[in-house]
């Protein structure tokens, strides 16, 4: 199962452990299981600290894997082979269960172990998913630190029934006691909001006496991590408050064109930023949405949060990117996670050996019916245009796999379903008008994207797409206020070029402190 290199990676880990932990893998006949029980002897085999049982199967799932304290019962289960992305989800749960800390920030940790309800979490993976770790860590992290949660990860490739039975259409699906909860990436604090009753009221609490900072930036992507580090450079106070520190960057896979990174993913890269942004003395709030802006009466600039906290700050950088853009068809929302998915790397393996349509013929949308052509039985893609926007290389790689289809001038007009999944889309021909039906499982949006700023409108100068308009320093039209990055006019939204604007908007704001 492993190879030499994850060994010594893992046996590294492992020297970390501090209290005795035990394995029990309950297997059966299959495959699955047989693999399993050959990865649990393999990280036996790597330090005394670990013991390992195999137990005949007793009704639940199998194969499955439990994580616990020696002596104690097991809280943390793998239902499946912690493999792929989730490896990293297996080292953390065995050097938890052994006693080594996590790195998780240390409020969120005790909100989780205060908890004192009965939580049983259950969450549905694919193992090419890059989020569903966020996941699977943050639940095994509730479940190590308070004896009243349990966690299970449940791969929907070795338990497709339940898939099928639960109508999953997408990863990662979080359940709490039966009912589901959510879907897609949900950090620690994102889950303890939903579970925790007063967890708005902390949250506000502990922001609301914070001093004033010379530099808050809103958004926590490559835009507002630039800023964050050229203004916490030149010594000022500065904060980040943010939904999801990375932003959009999570949701990116592949990341070739990163000028002097020859290849990374995006999770990888989000990583990074937030460690270097915590190289400086910088306050990093997360899981905070912002829901307004407005010139404060003692002339500082104050940003209000959802929960009802008010930020102040004498400079403002609003770096708060953007979303993918919806098609606003009927059917979309209705479906949305029942087969309208946004990410191919994440939900592609659910639509093994089913047919899907792939809206937009942009880059991204390209490029996610070549990656989905290897997994489903056939990929169409519907552009609204005339031509692909495309790269040729990229156009060319899909014409030549034979169960890609590409259709120009193509309007998508709804979403078609039936008990609670998609069962195909319509879309009229723009040079004919005459209407089609086209028969998947699954649509996978790709049409670009929608700068975040619903909550500015009336208050800075926006474009009628809703871009904030900036100058060549990053100002925007309300003086002291910058911002950078994909919601602004900048052109070619680009990770590296958001970053040259972040550290713009920054020295923009430094120069503004100094003057006045």
């Amino acid at each position: 199962m492993l190879d030499a290199n994850m060994k010594q990676q893992l046996d590294a880990y492992l020297q970390r452990l501090v209290n005795p932990i035990a394995l029990t893998v309950v297997s059966d006949d299959s495959p699955k299981a047989k693999e399993l029980v050959e990865l649990a002897q393999e990280v036996d085999s790597l330090n005394d600290k670990i013991s390992l049982t195999v137990a005949e199967p007793d009704g639940g799932r199998a194969p499955r894997m439990e994580v616990a304290p020696a002596g104690e019962k097991a809280r943390v289960t793998f239902a499946g082979i912690p493999m792929g992305h989730e490896f990293t989800s297996l080292v953390l749960a065995l050097l938890q269960a052994g006693g080594y800390p996590s790195k998780e920030e240390q409020n969120l940790q005790d909100e989780a172990a205060a908890l004192n309800k009965e939580l049983n979490f259950e969450v549905y993976v694919s193992l090419s998913c890059h989020n569903c770790p966020d996941v699977v860590q943050a639940i095994n992290l509730m479940a190590v630190l308070n004896p009243n949660v349990t966690a299970t990860m449940i791969d929907g490739g070795v338990f497709p029934q339940e898939v099928e039975e639960k109508g999953i259409m997408a990863v990662p699906t979080l359940y709490l006691n039966g009912e589901e909860i959510g879907s897609g990436r949900m950090t620690l604090a994102d889950i303890l909001h939903k579970v925790d009753d007063d967890a708005d009221a902390k949250a506000a609490a502990a922001l609301a006496d914070k001093e004033a900072f010379d530099v808050l930036v809103v958004g926590g992507g490559p835009a507002g991590a630039a800023s964050a580090v050229y203004a916490a450079r030149k010594g000022i106070r500065t904060g980040v408050v943010s939904e999801r520190f990375g932003g959009q960057v999570l949701d990116t896979l592949a990341i070739e064109n990163f000028i002097s990174v020859k290849e990374t993913q995006g999770p990888q890269l989000a990583a990074a930023l937030e460690e270097h942004v915590k190289e400086y003395n910088v306050d990093i709030m997360n899981s905070q949405q912002v829901s307004a802006l407005r010139e404060g009466s003692d002339g500082l600039k104050e940003v209000e949060l959802a929960n009802g906290a008010v930020l102040k700050s004498k400079t403002v950088i609003l770096a708060t990117g953007a979303r993918w853009r919806d098609m606003n068809v009927p059917g979309e929302t209705e479906y949305r996670t029942k087969g309208v998915t946004y990410c191919p790397h994440c939900d592609g393996p659910l639509f093994k050996g089913k047919p899907v349509a792939v809206i937009g013929g942009g880059n991204s949308g390209i490029e996610a019916a070549i990656d989905l052509a290897g997994i489903v039985d056939k990929v169409t893609v519907l552009e609204f245009a005339d031509t692909l926007r495309a790269d040729a290389v990229l156009v060319k790689k899909a014409e030549s796999m034979g169960n890609i289809t590409i259709i120009k001038e193509a309007q998508t007009t709804e979403v078609v379903g039936d008990n609670g999944k998609v069962t195909g889309l319509t879309y009229k021909n723009r040079k004919t008008d005459e209407m089609h039906s086209l028969d998947v499982a699954g649509i996978f949006v790709q049409i670009g994207l929608v700068p975040n700023t619903e909550f500015l409108k009336g208050t800075l100068e926006l474009t009628p797409r809703g871009e904030i308009i900036i100058d060549d320093h990053g100002q925007t039209s309300m003086p002291g206020v910058f911002a950078a990055g994909d919601v602004t006019t900048v052109p070619y939204k680009q990770i590296i070029i958001s970053m040259g604007a972040g550290a713009t908007a920054a020295l923009g704001a430094f120069d503004y402190l100094i003057r006045n």
